[in-house]
């Protein structure tokens, strides 16, 4: 049965959910992510660095360097890229380098091809993974910060080819 807005009594409630003028801003318990979306025609051919999240629909051919946020490769996104951020979900394409301080998340219609090097990773089911894996502790990450700055500072980087090397020899090993 159908009620009305009148009450028992036969009064009518002047509640703001019955008032449609009335304005009730949405109350959020957390600060909204920060996210930038890269659109299914967008296509970039470069090297991409920020502070923010991101979320790839469309084509990246290059570098994404995002060291302190997420990387997500949607459905229809296409990566040709190295890739250096806190977080990576893949449910897209990917070919290229991962390189995760946090944890790498391939969903069940990702692919991956390259390698990856985190602290944790997680293949769904039908997710396909071609390339070495190595999956490093917290406490070998704390080991290598705790180095004093002059010896980090005297020894050679270590380049993305150095790294897919390394990832090759353990791989084969």
């Amino acid at each position: 049965m159908l009620q009305s807005s009148d009450n028992a009594h036969g009064v009518r409630s002047t509640s703001p959910a019955s008032n449609p003028n009335s304005y009730n801003p949405v109350k959020t318990v957390s600060a909204p992510i920060e996210q930038a979306t890269i659109g299914r025609s967008l296509v970039i051919k470069g090297e991409i660095t920020g502070s923010e999240a991101l979320y790839i629909d469309g084509r990246i051919e290059g570098k994404i360097t995002l060291t302190d946020n997420r990387v997500t490769i949607g459905r229809n996104g296409t990566v040709q890229a190295d890739i250096t951020a806190r977080e990576v979900v893949v449910m897209g394409k990917v070919t290229g380098n991962i390189e995760c301080s946090d944890r790498v998340d391939i969903r069940s219609e990702g692919v991956v091809n390259g390698n990856v090097l985190t602290e944790r990773i997680s293949v769904e089911d039908g997710a396909v993974l071609k390339g070495g894996i190595q999956v490093r502790s917290g406490q070998q990450k704390q080991q290598n910060s705790a180095q004093p700055q002059a010896k980090i500072a005297e020894a050679p980087k270590s380049s993305t080819a150095e790294l897919s090397k390394a990832l090759a020899a353990t791989a084969g090993a």
